[in-house]
């Protein structure tokens, strides 16, 4: 186990910084997404008060339209998330096969 490149600290420390930059982007994603809609509804009241569907455009995003947002956020981390992993997994078997 000890010449595993999977489970070596240089690949698992790679995997982490590049997982660690995942998470602070879709962190990122979330948070900007979290703070636009009360600035849009202070700066923008008339827009925000339009009527979509029924529904004034500030509850179609807030209500509607947020929880898909959060998913597929979550879809898009997940699968890149595996990804990397697979990724650096076949660059270190690669580098161990030199």
């Amino acid at each position: 186990m000890k010449d595993d490149p999977i489970h070596s600290e240089a690949f698992l420390a790679r995997l982490m910084r590049n997982q660690l930059r995942l998470s602070i982007a879709c962190a990122l994603a979330f948070a900007i997404a979290l703070v636009a809609l009360p600035l849009l509804n202070y700066l923008a009241p008339d827009l925000m008060a339009r009527r979509v569907g029924g529904f004034t455009l500030s509850w179609l995003i807030l209500g509607v339209l947020f929880f898909p947002y959060v998913w597929v956020l979550s879809y898009v981390f997940i699968r890149r998330s595996l990804a990397l992993e697979a990724r650096e997994a076949a660059d270190a078997k690669e580098e161990a096969g030199r």
